[in-house]
């Protein structure tokens, strides 16, 4: 479905953008936008891959005109840009509306102008439950997603959400290795805290899902074990064969004990296969009697999808996987 198409990626000078990049350089793909507002990391990528399917659109998903314009004949759309930083986003909470929400926003309706195809939009179990103002911004991103999805013409919107991809830009992981690398104490916030373990490579697996089988406004997820903080820093501290302490911090502003990937109201509605769950936009219109007279009587007994009730590594488990991955061979190589 890729072949002698274009594909867009916003904020592809970050960890997943790259790492979508790098998927579909395998396939047949004719052409690969990067837009973001990077320009040295843009140099850098530019400079590293030399590539002529790879072209480059300096801009800002906040700018409707320059996303417009970035967007004329592409075929597909992988929404990444975002302000992602929990810290940030509580101190401007503004900016995180402006690029997550209006940008978002942005890139839809250039979407259904140039007549793309498909549109997954890059999303956070953060999202999920809401308490802080990047997953505020991210949910209402997703409303956004879903609401211009019932009349978006030929052009599909879907979602991808994703709990913690190991590697990715604010991953716990490597923090830790350069802690352990660097003799310092391992700064654990709560021992019991559990984070899902998703691989780059198999968190963008999803993406290409997505782009295969979405209907408007769908919801994609994928499953995926989990581990506690505490069991974590033990398997690093045993594939690198170190002993450093490990330092009880607190939990930190913003931060939840656990991640939640589907809500039980949405869990219900859901199919699932092998690996994914597919969430089905809620097609709901605004006859507020049904609000009153129909109520949902399996919701009663459904569970939300977190990390504490997934599949749960064990400290041998987790070193297995955490050997698996490119950037933890290279760090106990050296």
């Amino acid at each position: 479905m890729f072949e002698n198409k274009v594909l867009m990626i916003t904020g592809g000078t970050g960890s997943f953008g790259n790492a979508v990049l790098r998927r579909f350089l395998h396939t047949e793909i004719g052409e690969v936008r990067i837009f973001s507002r990077d320009e040295k990391k843009q140099e850098d990528m530019r400079t590293e891959l030399k590539n002529k399917k790879v072209r480059f659109f300096l801009g800002d998903v906040r700018d409707y005109a320059n996303i417009r314009d970035a967007m004329k004949g592409v075929d597909y759309v992988f929404h990444a840009a975002a302000l992602k930083q929990v810290p940030s986003c509580e101190f401007y909470p503004v900016e995180a509306l402006r690029t997550n929400v209006i940008g978002t926003e942005n890139v839809l309706q250039a979407a259904i102008e140039a007549g793309v195809n498909r549109v997954v939009f890059l999303s956070t179990d953060k999202a999920v439950y809401p308490i802080n103002a990047m997953g505020l911004s991210k949910a209402m991103a997703e409303k956004v997603v879903m609401a211009k999805s019932r009349d978006a013409g030929d052009t599909i919107f879907c979602i991808t959400r994703y709990g913690n991809v190991m590697g990715s830009r604010g991953s716990v992981i490597p923090l830790f290795m350069h802690q352990i690398k660097s003799g310092l104490p391992i700064t654990v916030t709560d021992p019991k805290m559990t984070r899902f373990l998703m691989s780059l490579e198999d968190s963008v697996e999803l993406v290409v899902h997505a782009y295969q089988y979405s209907k408007p406004g769908d919801i994609f997820v994928q499953k995926a074990p989990a581990a506690t903080m505490a069991d974590l820093a033990v398997a690093l501290k045993e594939l690198f064969g170190a002993n450093n302490p490990v330092k009880v911090i607190g939990t930190r502003h913003g931060e939840k004990l656990f991640e939640t990937l589907i809500a039980r109201e949405e869990i219900i509605r859901a199919s699932q296969s092998e690996r994914y769950f597919q969430i089905p936009a809620d097609n709901r219109d605004l006859n507020y009697d049904k609000f009153f007279v129909e109520g949902e009587v399996e919701l009663s007994r459904a569970e939300d999808y977190t990390s504490h009730n997934t599949e749960r590594l064990t400290v041998a488990g987790l070193k297995e996987r955490l050997a698996s991955l490119d950037f933890v061979r290279a760090e106990l190589s050296r």
